[in-house]
């Protein structure tokens, strides 16, 4: 199945039939696509998504990133919860929303390596930025 999982749906056909999932995204909220990958993702080296930090940090930005680190479970959390109702629906057993996700075979993520500060990746995460760029006119 090749899908774009921030829409749960296609990781939960993907685990109902039992084929593999290609992910194809540019972003995931909460660094859910770290947990789910088993990527290390130190918070005081690789910044939170919309922090704009680099990943040469201050201390105060440190900080800042650890503490929108503990928020994002508060704010992410709901995010998921229908879907995590659906998947028990037709699993018939609690699934998390990250054990949906690691079940992935590809993460195809649309970052430019060039632009991005540079972190973790594990084996199955391969960066394709540039490929909806247009020509500069």
């Amino acid at each position: 199945v090749f899908t774009d999982p921030i829409l749960m749906c296609g990781p939960i056909i993907a685990d109902y039939l039992s084929v593999p999932s290609v992910y194809f995204l540019r972003g995931f909220p909460c660094g859910m696509d770290s947990e789910a990958t088993q990527c290390p993702n130190p918070l005081s080296y690789v910044p939170r998504l919309f922090l704009n930090n680099s990943d040469s940090m201050t201390f105060a930005q440190r900080v800042k990133n650890m503490l929108v680190h503990i928020l994002e479970f508060f704010y992410c959390k709901p995010l998921f919860t229908e879907f995590e109702e659906l998947a028990y629906e037709i699993f018939q057993k609690k699934v998390t929303a990250t054990d949906l996700l690691s079940r992935g075979s590809i993460w195809l993520l649309r970052y430019d390596f060039v632009f991005e500060f540079p972190r973790p990746v594990m084996p199955n995460m391969v960066f394709i930025g540039g490929i909806n760029c247009d020509q500069k006119k």
